[in-house]
C-alpha cells in the first residue's frame, strides 16, 4: 500500500497591519456591532480586541480606557450625524419653513438611524467626565450652527442661544419618544419643526419694534 505524504501544516494566520485611522475605524465598527448584539455591559477593551482579532495592547493604544472607547463611539455617532445634517440643510431651499423642516427631519432621522445603541452609550457614560466634555462640545457646536442657519430669518440677524437650546432639548425628547414607539417618526419631525418655527417667530416679532426704534 503506497504511503501517503504527510499533511503540510498551514502557516499561522497573520494579523493584517492597518494604518492607525483604518484600525480605529475597524475597532469602532466592531464595537457598534457588539453593542447592537448585547448592549454596553459586555463591552470592554479586552473583549473588543478579541472580537476585532487584535491584541489587547492595540485596543488600549487606541482608546486607553473603556470610557475612552465609549466617548469615541459618541464622537463617531456625532460626526456621522453632522455630515447628514449639514448635507440636508445645505440642500434645503432658503426659506424658514424649508430650513426648519430640513433641521427637524435630519435630526430625528440621525437619532433613529442609530437606534438604541447611542442611548446605551450615553447611559454607560452618564456622569463621567468624558461624557460631559464630549457632549457639551457637540451641543455647543449644534447651537452655534442652528443660530447661523436661522439668523437670516430673525430680527437683527441674530437668534438667541436660549431658543436653540430649547430646540436641542425638544429634538432629543421627540426622537427618544419615536424610538420607544410612543409617537411616529413623522410626528417627531413635525413636532420638532413646530418648535423651531415657534422659536424663530419670537425673534421675528421683535423686528417691528426694533425697526421703529431705529
Amino acid at each position: 500500500m503506497p504511503l501517503r505524504p504527510a499533511p503540510v501544516a498551514s502557516p499561522p494566520a497573520t494579523r493584517q497591519r492597518l494604518p492607525r485611522e483604518a484600525r480605529t475605524r475597524q475597532l469602532l465598527d466592531v464595537a457598534w456591532t457588539m453593542i447592537r448584539a448585547a448592549g454596553t455591559d459586555e463591552l470592554t477593551l479586552g473583549r473588543l480586541a478579541e472580537a476585532a482579532g487584535v491584541t489587547k495592547p492595540v485596543a488600549y493604544d487606541h482608546f486607553a480606557t473603556r470610557n475612552g472607547l465609549l466617548a469615541a463611539l459618541y464622537e463617531d455617532y456625532d460626526a456621522r450625524q453632522t455630515l447628514v445634517f449639514d448635507a440636508a440643510v445645505d440642500a434645503a431651499p432658503p426659506t424658514l419653513d424649508d430650513k426648519a423642516r430640513a433641521v427637524a427631519d435630519s435630526y430625528v432621522d440621525c437619532v433613529l438611524s442609530q437606534g438604541h445603541e447611542i442611548s446605551a452609550v450615553v447611559a454607560a457614560l452618564s456622569g463621567s467626565t468624558e461624557m460631559r466634555e464630549v457632549k457639551r462640545r457637540y451641543q455647543q457646536a449644534f447651537i452655534a450652527k442652528c443660530q447661523r442657519i436661522f439668523a437670516p430669518f430673525a430680527a437683527g440677524g441674530h437668534i438667541e442661544a436660549a431658543g436653540m437650546w430649547a430646540v436641542l432639548g425638544a429634538g432629543d425628547t421627540v426622537s427618544d419618544a419615536a424610538m420607544d414607539g410612543d409617537i411616529t417618526r413623522a410626528q417627531a419631525k413635525d413636532a420638532l419643526r413646530h418648535v423651531i418655527l415657534s422659536v424663530c417667530a419670537q425673534h421675528e416679532e421683535a423686528r417691528p419694534a426694533e425697526t421703529a426704534a431705529s
